[in-house]
């Protein structure tokens, strides 16, 4: 099996009044590592990297990787659109000795598939861990096709895609091509995570595996068993939720649940907004609902 897989969490960056809340973060490792997380995303797309300070984004990295210690896998969020910063990142987070990077795609700029193979080779020429994609068109706005996947795959270090397109076809048409051995394949969305393995993935980097980790481990692990009609029972009871988790621009409600459960506040930043009191409601309802408090 790969390094990544199962129930890889997005993970929320904590605050409080402001400021990193070190301390909690602390205590969310060692959580998703008793809860049965089997590795952690730091400084993604719901870890609010877009409003971190660069020290920031560099101590949560620091942070994540000391507290989990090699007990499981971390891939640190090292993106940017700037291929010399995304450089920057990558060298910050292999000092701070993490075992993967992910790498979006180059948003705002909207490259030609030509100017992304460039931007990601360059990353990769200038750094030394194994690189995920990290295809998201929704919010990068360009798309990774397959063909330019398979080139991006012949570099020795791009050793996966973390797939948010929604296209599930994708895993299907991208692993015809790509014979890499090791390579792998990763949904970016909880409500397909059951299908894209179906096609061929190993794993989900998760929002809802913030709130609910040992459920989405389970998941994870029931379709990596070939139990398709457990997984898809499991992943049922869990839709409404990870349809809460997008009901506002995330990760206010990620945050949010997490707050319910003790861990850390619910304090996300601007243009972050605090959830509405009925989303709220839903969110505790369902985690109600699913035991979860």
């Amino acid at each position: 099996m790969q390094m990544f897989h199962g129930s890889i969490v997005a993970l929320i960056t904590p605050f409080k009044n402001g400021k990193l809340d070190e301390n909690a973060l602390e205590k969310l490792v060692l959580w998703h590592i008793e809860q049965g997380t089997n590795a952690i995303v730091p400084v993604g797309t719901t870890g609010e990297s877009p409003t971190l300070t660069y020290d920031e984004h560099v101590n949560v990295v620091k942070i994540v990787a000391e507290v989990a210690n090699k007990r499981i896998p971390i891939m640190a969020g090292a993106g940017s659109n700037n291929p010399y910063e995304a450089i920057d990142y990558s060298l910050k987070a292999q000092e701070a000795n993490v075992d993967g990077l992910l790498h979006v795609a180059g948003y705002y700029n909207k490259p030609s598939q030509d100017g992304l193979y460039e931007h990601f080779k360059l990353v990769h020429d200038n750094t030394n861990l194994p690189i995920f994609i990290y295809n998201i068109p929704g919010r990068a706005i360009v798309n990774v096709q397959p063909n330019t996947l398979l080139k991006l795959s012949k570099l020795p270090r791009v050793m996966g895609i973390k797939d948010a397109t929604g296209d599930l076809a994708r895993p299907w048409i991208e692993r015809s091509l790509i014979k890499k051995e090791g390579f792998t394949w990763l949904s970016g969305e909880d409500a397909t995570q059951v299908s894209y393995n179906v096609a061929g993935g190993v794993g989900c980097i998760s929002v809802t595996a913030n709130v609910a980790p040992s459920l989405v481990a389970k998941v994870q692990k029931l379709t990596l068993e070939g139990k398709y009609d457990e997984a898809r029972t499991l992943q049922d009871s869990l839709m409404a939720l990870h349809s809460l988790m997008f009901k506002e621009p995330s990760p206010a409600g990620a945050k949010y649940a997490v707050s319910l459960l003790g861990l850390c506040s619910e304090e996300a930043r601007l243009p972050i907004m605090p959830l509405s009191d009925e989303t709220k409601v839903e969110i505790k309802t369902q985690m109600q609902k699913l035991g979860l408090i």
